[in-house]
This record gives structure tokens, sequence and C-alpha cells, in this order.
């Protein structure tokens, strides 16, 4: 049984459409990059999984369930989230923001106990911040707030975690560091990512890092093309769904293994 499964899915902003006929399965212990341009609709369809929007045709299951059927504080229980950005309004500390992940699953008429405090420690560790614990939220960098993110999600203890371009604002090293963390969290763990990405590269670097990967490119109004890297992004889908001509190279990095890049090369009139 796949963890999320679109099928025929439709949605429409007053009248109009912004994806018709979207089917896309993804799996226990895999990362589903979702690609494709500006405005195709990446966003809208993880807010439709994340029950905020309602489709107007098709269904969409999370775990084996119609994500209607759904009351909220259940829906936090399977599914995480990771936004793009995230307001440091107050100076809580990380382990406080961290510890705000256990909140569908705490009593409401009792506090975080021991058990929460562990969760939130080992959430802390998997990601490499546990000396920012006590660091007021507002006082770190951006690569450690995606950390933290990261880190908050991880103690909802979910099956499925959703990302929207949650490295778009990383600097180089920043980026990596977060994408091989959610690739470790995926082979240590087994969790499912769905991840909408800018990225063509970032797909090949996870599968270059032991997680079967899949991707899906929105383009046209739909899901295009579904399938490994190495068969979804040719220089013909990069060219359909970006209007870039690029040269998807491959080479040996050592030890036989071979490692895929795509090149950029102009941008099409």
């Amino acid at each position: 049984m796949s963890l999320i499964a679109l099928s025929d899915v439709t949605f429409s902003y007053d009248s109009q459409p912004v994806f018709q006929h979207v089917s896309l399965q993804v799996e226990r212990g895999t990362i589903c990059c979702l690609l494709g341009a500006n405005g195709c609709g990446k966003s809208t369809m993880i807010d439709c999984v994340l029950g905020l929007n309602q489709p107007g045709a098709g269904s969409i299951t999370v775990n084996g369930k119609a994500v209607g059927a759904y009351r909220a504080e259940e829906l936090a229980k399977v599914i995480a989230y990771v936004p793009q950005v995230h307001q440091q309004s107050f100076p809580y500390t990380v382990r406080q923001i961290v510890l705000m992940g256990r909140t569908a699953r705490l009593n409401s008429l009792s506090g975080p106990g021991e058990k929460e405090n562990e969760l939130v420690d080992k959430a802390l560790e998997r990601v490499g911040i546990f000396h920012l614990a006590e660091r007021p939220y507002t006082q770190i960098s951006g690569g450690e707030t995606q950390l933290v993110m990261l880190a908050r999600a991880l103690v909802q203890e979910t099956p499925v975690i959703v990302m929207d371009e949650p490295t778009a604002h990383l600097d180089y090293r920043n980026e990596l560091i977060f994408l091989e963390t959610a690739a470790m969290l995926v082979q240590t763990l087994g969790v499912s990512i769905l991840m909408a990405t800018h990225s063509p590269n970032q797909a090949f670097y996870l599968a270059e890092h032991g997680v079967e990967v899949q991707v899906a490119v929105m383009y046209a109004g739909t899901v295009a093309a579904v399938g490994t890297p190495e068969q979804t992004l040719t220089a013909e889908m990069i060219r359909a769904a970006y209007g870039v001509e690029v040269n998807c190279i491959a080479h040996e990095a050592g030890s036989n293994e071979i490692r895929h890049q795509i090149i950029p090369l102009r941008v099409l009139k």
C-alpha cells in the first residue's frame, strides 16, 4: 500500500484549472521529488495532500485513508510538514520549537514528560543540532532553522514528511547538509518524503546517497512524467517543463561510481 496515493486528482481556483488528472504514489522508505516551473501547481498539490485544499475531482489517500476523512489532530499523526520558510517571531529555544511537534500526541490536560524530552534530544542529535538545544530560535541561521523544522517533524513520529522547497533559501553547503540529513532519515527510520524542489540535481544527489528516489515532473497542467531520476530528468523533459536547454551528463567519481548532473546551457526564447 502506498503511503501517499493521488488518483486522477483535479484542482481549480474559481473554475480556473491548476492541474488535472494527477495520479502519483509515494511508497514507504522513498523520497519523491516534485519538480516543475513556478505556477505549475506543486505547492497547490502539496496543500491538497496536507488537507488544506479540497480537490474538485479524484481521490487522495494517506496511509490508506482519504485525507478528507482525517480530523486535523489525526492527520498530524500521519503527516509532518517542513515549510519553505518559518517565521522566527518569538525567542523560544530550539528545544521548545522542536517540542511543539509533539502537540498532536499530548493529552490536553498534561504537559510534555520524560518521553517527549527524550524524543526531542534524539531528534536534535539525528539532525546534528543538539548543541543548539538551548539557543534562542531567533538567533540561529537559515540552514539551522530548516534543520530545526526537520527535527520538529521527526518528533511527530509520522510515516510521511512533506516538504515544500525546504532548501530554497539555503546556501550551497547548508542545502547539501539538509539533503544528506533527509537521506539519512529515510534510510534509518524508513519514513517517506514528498519534497517539492526547483533543483533537478537534488534528485540525483539524493539517489547517489543510497536512497530510493522517484521524480514527478509537473507541466502542462498535470504530472507529465514519473520515474527514477535517470528515466525522468532528460534533456527533453527539462526543455519541456522549464524552457531551458541542458546537458545531462554522467561521469565516474571513483571506484566505478557514476554521478549524474544536469548542466544548464541557455534559456529558450
